[in-house]
């Protein structure tokens, strides 16, 4: 597994564990960390978009030099 998927897969099961702890506790006091919600999604969701965009672009370039060499 490469690099890249490793860390798909932490920032995904970080942002699950996190919603599920963040449940539990504001069910338990009644108090929502709003801001610290919003941080830690925007922070793990921009690497995640970021990776995928680099996934994207991995593939497009490889794809072109492959219709190069054939051509």
């Amino acid at each position: 597994m490469k690099s890249l998927d490793k860390y798909v897969i932490f920032s995904i099961s970080v942002m699950l564990i996190y919603t599920v702890v963040e449940l539990v506790l504001s069910s338990l006091t009644g108090i929502n960390h709003d801001a610290l919600t919003t941080c830690l999604y925007a922070a793990f969701g921009g690497e995640i978009f970021s990776c995928a965009l680099i996934k994207i672009f991995k593939l497009k370039g490889e794809k072109d030099e492959q219709g190069t060499e054939c051509g």
